[in-house]
């Protein structure tokens, strides 16, 4: 067997990221299954990858983990860590013991790029700063007003700096290259707007009117809460051919137990709720979410906030229809969006605010541009350049190149960031639910007669149920145990019996006290009566987790 070999400093086009999947599918084939779940506008294929041992059993009859990466176009490192994933599971087979263990136990379910239009277009010159699925060209969903555009030729799109006395910017006193926010009551400078480096449909001379994007948001697209006011929400919930892909692909794989999404905005983890306080939400799942949650920090330097909270800058307008909020609040599927790589931490700047939309001293301008000189150079960064703008008169283009600093880091750092980010991974996708069957006993009675007694628990992390939020909604399937076997034939009790939710050892965090919480079985007995003529038969007993997976044992009578 030859191993691919990847490069995970680099990033990759559609091309050459659908030849290192095929080219993995090929060499791991006992393992690995590569589909295509559906074709873009442009004709490109939603690729997902499942990942398990079918030798350990079918891969709906085991907890599934899901990681998806890229549903935003300008999003390229979270391709890569979906890749390394794929790729770890597969090459670290048979030599870790934590990857071996769960790709017999478990299955994996990933989409390394569900906007694949959106991403070639953004990851080719002129680089645009963008979130759009590719339905139309960047800014020209917009009726009027900017849209952004290479109008200097210098294959980037950039930004804007016209000259204007009623501006907030001004060049930073130490380096002009630097654009500073002005003062309160500061006059008698030079001063100036910016925008986006491009052209004004309908421009009425004074006001540059930017309007909110239609094109493809696809995190906007979902059935949760879904409102068009969203921007890019689409036309309806799971208007899209991707977002539509990924929740038939979702909701035909009930065992999943655990979700990441990957985003690329400030270097943290975001847990729910989007619409609402940590008071409003379960504090059992709360409490689940931050143990969780602390792992993951531990692993990727990453803190776990809610997205409600801490990363929501207007909290009288929540945002509606993400993924992660689907399938957390209707699903109770325990689910996370990473959001990797923050700039001005790499830079040194103290990190007092999670969302990027906020303002910053000329200071720490100042240390971001210098990081971006001596890390990104003039990828990340223009020099500004004298433009005579046909509707703004002259005018300068040039500063950040946004998705190559803010938004996605050096190629350099990539392999760090997707090692720690799917080591996280792998202990969420740990953290599931496991049911089996622990023993199984056989009574004789009388001649023919006997009682069989199982006990069946859960040795996961987690409840069966997952979450409170399962339940509440009716989604939470009790875990189901049966007896069968040749000749034998059930006398009292069911065949098949439901003995509701298992706990997980989540909720023993401490010794039990009459204070504390008050702790769920893990484990149940399940008896039957049954009558067999044949004292050798075997009989089998089977217990089955929509999110446990299923596990069996067998005795003879």
């Amino acid at each position: 067997m030859t191993v691919p070999v990847i490069k995970f400093d680099t990033y990759h086009d559609y091309e050459a990221m659908t030849g290192h999947l095929k080219a993995l599918a090929d060499a791991f084939p006992k393992l690995a299954t590569l589909t295509s779940l559906g074709k873009t506008f442009q004709g490109r294929d939603i690729w997902a990858v499942t990942i398990t041992n079918p030798a350990t059993g079918a891969p709906d009859q085991k907890p599934g983990y899901y990681i998806d990466a890229q549903i935003h176009a300008e999003e390229h490192a979270t391709s890569a860590v979906a890749l390394y994933a794929i790729w770890h599971l597969l090459t670290q087979y048979g030599r870790d013991e934590e990857v071996t263990r769960l790709v017999d136990q478990q299955v994996f379910y990933i989409l390394p790029r569900i906007n694949p239009d959106g991403a070639e277009l953004s990851l080719q010159p002129p680089y645009y700063h963008w979130c759009g699925n590719g339905r139309y060209m960047p800014g020209f969903d917009r009726l009027e007003g900017l849209k952004p555009q290479d109008i200097d030729g210098d294959g980037y799109v950039t930004t804007m700096r016209v000259p204007d006395p009623k501006g907030e910017w001004k060049k930073s006193a130490s380096d002009p290259r630097v654009m500073v926010q002005r003062e309160p009551g500061e006059e008698g400078g030079a001063y100036f707007r910016l925008y986006p480096e491009g052209l004004i449909e309908n421009y009425d001379g004074v006001h540059v009117k930017i309007e909110r994007p239609f094109d493809g948001n696809l995190n906007r697209n979902f059935p949760v809460n879904w409102s068009p006011r969203e921007y890019g929400a689409g036309e309806s919930a799971l208007s899209e051919p991707e977002s539509k892909a990924m929740a038939d692909f979702i909701l035909g794989r009930p065992n999943i137990a655990g979700l990441t999404a990957y985003h690329t905005h400030g270097g943290i983890i975001l847990r729910p709720s989007m619409t609402k306080p940590d008071s409003a939400m379960s504090p059992r799942d709360l409490a689940l979410y931050k143990d969780l949650g602390a792992v993951g920090q531990r692993l990727t330097g990453y803190p776990t906030i809610s997205t409600y909270e801490e990363f929501t800058p207007d909290k009288s307008k929540p945002r509606y229809g993400s993924l992660k909020d689907w399938t957390y609040e209707e699903m109770g599927i325990v689910s996370f969006s990473t959001e990797l790589w923050d700039l001005e931490t790499e830079a040194g700047v103290e990190k007092v605010a999670y969302y990027n939309l906020r303002p910053r001293t000329e200071a720490i301008q100042a240390k971001v541009f210098a990081w971006v000189l001596a890390n990104v150079g003039d990828h990340g960064y223009r020099d500004w350049k004298a433009f005579d703008h046909p509707q703004l008169g002259p005018i300068e283009t040039g500063g950040m190149v946004y998705i190559w600093t803010y938004r996605n880091p050096p190629p350099g750092m990539l392999e760090e960031i997707c090692r720690r980010n799917t080591a996280f991974n792998l202990r969420h996708a740990a953290a599931a639910p496991r049911v089996l069957v622990d023993s199984v006993f056989s009574e004789k009675l009388a001649d023919g007669l006997y009682k069989i007694r199982a006990v069946v628990s859960n040795h996961g992390y987690l409840p069966t149920n997952l979450t409170d939020v399962a339940i509440q909604n009716g989604v939470a399937k009790p875990v189901g145990v049966s007896v069968a076997g040749d000749g034998i034939n059930v006398v009292m009790n069911p065949q098949q019996v439901e003995i509701g939710h298992l706990a997980g050892r989540n909720e023993r965090k401490y010794t039990w006290s009459p204070w504390g919480q008050q702790w769920s079985p893990v484990s149940k007995p399940v008896e039957w009566l049954v009558r067999a003529d044949d004292p050798s038969a075997s009989i089998v007993v089977t217990a089955s987790s929509e999110k446990g997976g299923t596990h069996q044992m067998r005795t003879k009578l």
